[in-house]
């Protein structure tokens, strides 16, 4: 018997190419192997939105132990949180919870939204993570693609997360994945990738430099990990080397992994694999800061 149910899932337009769509189908298919005992709570409501919600995946009796919140991707306008459900195997394997929180999506709630829910889903998560046996002092921030951005946003605007109760030194790591750095594009072309940033996502045009992480790196503190794949968009690689290269000057420090042949959809799909190097960088994190 699977937890899931596609057919419950909020209906979705139709996304816009047909590799994401492929991807949806297999990570949806993979969902539905998760088995039954490493989900421990679907649906943890943090607000009022049908979107904010969360799944708390990990082995019975893990207690204390540290929390890997992973944002799904989909552009900020597509995707859901059972997009991530098949990684919770290994990281159960790994030790560690895994949560996976849903987000409003654009254009009907554009940026800053995802953004506003991403910390209060953090908020919640850290008030409550004893309840579910994870480490409230210790949260780790991933996600793909979109939800990367999030993620690395989260933990770079670190004024923001306290506002918005996240405790101080809760967040010890983040790792996105495939994330859009930058927003920024000065002429994007129609019907681009870049152009529905514009279109669809924000909520002002200018708003592109302050959501973006990269304009957040002065001064941080926590210690980031960037991946990416070396069939990835120009945009995705172009903007992980730029903000790499400016956490090499700040306390916190940066590692990065290119990932050879992969595409932007196979960086994730990869984490399928217990032996992925992405899960090799979140281990030694956790051992650095843990």
């Amino acid at each position: 018997m699977t937890f899931l149910d596609i057919d419950a899932l909020s209906p979705q337009p139709p996304l816009p190419f047909k590799a994401a769509a492929e991807y949806a189908e297999t990570v949806l298919g993979w969902a539905r192997e998760v088995p039954a005992a490493l989900v421990q709570v679907r649906n943890v409501p943090y607000g009022d939105d049908p979107a904010q919600r969360y799944d708390v995946y990990g082995a019975p009796g893990m207690r204390d132990a540290p929390v890997l919140v992973f944002w799904h991707g989909g552009g900020w306008t597509h995707g859901h949180k059972e997009w991530c459900a098949f990684m919770a195997p290994v990281v159960a394997a790994l030790g560690m919870r895994l949560v996976t929180p849903g987000y409003r999506l654009a254009p009907a709630h554009r940026l800053p939204a995802a953004l506003d829910d991403s910390l209060a889903a953090l908020s919640h998560i850290a008030r409550h993570a004893a309840g579910f046996g994870g480490d409230p002092r210790r949260l780790y921030l991933a996600g793909h693609s979109a939800g990367g951005h999030l993620a690395a946003l989260a933990a770079l605007r670190t004024a923001d997360a306290q506002r918005a109760g996240v405790p101080s030194q809760a967040i010890r790591a983040c790792l996105p994945l495939s994330a859009i750095l930058d927003l920024h594009h000065p002429l994007p072309p129609a019907g681009s990738l870049e152009e529905r940033v514009y279109s669809h996502v924000l909520l002002h045009a200018d708003d592109d430099a302050p959501l973006s992480p990269l304009c957040w790196t002065a001064g941080n503190r926590i210690p980031m990990h960037l991946g990416w794949g070396a069939q990835d968009s120009d945009r995705v690689q172009r903007s992980n080397r730029r903000t790499a290269a400016l956490l090499a000057l700040q306390p916190g420090g940066v590692s990065t992994h290119e990932m050879p042949l992969l595409d932007h959809f196979g960086t994730h799909l990869a984490l399928r694999d217990p032996q992925a190097p992405w899960y090799g960088a979140l281990l030694r994190l956790v051992a650095q800061t843990g």
